[in-house]
């Protein structure tokens, strides 16, 4: 279940050209740093706006780090360059996932958070593809590793995802089969899904099976949040 694009790579360790990261944008806690989140903006969009949004929350232990993603061509755009954290092309189950875009981004949000103290709670959410790129930080969290195979190196305690779905869910709950530790990882790790049920752009039903795909695969901390129309605005509001 995923957006994605008709020519992408196969994810393994052989990667495209540099890619080039945007610029980020830091909101220091107003009291005591106890949580370091990095948070991911949907496609088009850039770190800014919502580094804007959530300096307004009442929320004064957390540091919040808004990357941009890189500039690069997009499928669903007829290959116009756009802000995206992987490329996307259509809106579909049984597509393939661009996984290096995906262990690209991954590799950024884990980047980001290895300088943080050793005693703060380290988070990843996002917006729409935002959401996908950390849910899919997840996965690699609780597996310990990218799709390349690459140890994943970050210790993330919460996953948020607004309006967003899963990346490479057809595969993850054999790939956590018979791994003690993965499994032990993907159980104790709390995860927040929030859907609009009227989005027209990411489908309800795609941050509900999201919801299920985790559940089943072994993710017990999981709480699924609907919102009646479209949440989107809910969310900028």
């Amino acid at each position: 279940m995923s957006l994605t694009g008709t020519s992408m790579g196969s994810g393994g360790q052989t990667a495209r050209k540099a890619v080039n990261f945007g610029r980020t944008y830091v909101v220091r806690p107003k009291g005591k740093h106890q949580a370091t989140v990095v948070w991911l903006h949907g496609l088009g969009d850039n770190g800014s706006s919502w580094s804007q949004l959530l300096e307004t929350l009442p929320l004064p232990n957390i540091k919040w780090i808004c990357p941009t993603s890189p500039t690069r061509p997009v499928s669903i755009f007829g290959g116009f360059p756009s802000t995206a954290w992987f490329d996307v092309g259509d809106l579909s189950e049984n597509a393939a996932d661009d996984l290096e875009g995906l262990d690209a981004s991954a590799a950024h949000v884990a980047n980001l958070l290895s300088t943080e103290p050793a005693d703060i709670k380290l988070g990843v959410g996002g917006f729409s593809m935002g959401a996908a790129t950390s849910l899919y930080c997840a996965s690699c969290c609780a597996l310990g590793k990218y799709g390349n195979g690459n140890p994943y190196p970050a210790k993330i305690s919460t996953v948020v995802g607004l309006s967003g779905w899963l990346p490479c869910s057809k595969t993850l709950k054999n790939k956590l089969e018979g791994e003690n530790e993965a499994v032990t990882r993907a159980a104790s790790l709390p995860v927040l899904l929030c859907h609009g049920t009227s989005d027209d752009v990411v489908p309800y039903k795609f941050g509900e099976k999201s919801s299920g795909t985790l559940k089943a695969a072994g993710f017990q901390n999981v709480i699924f949040k609907s919102y009646s129309g479209y949440a989107r605005a809910l969310y900028n509001s």
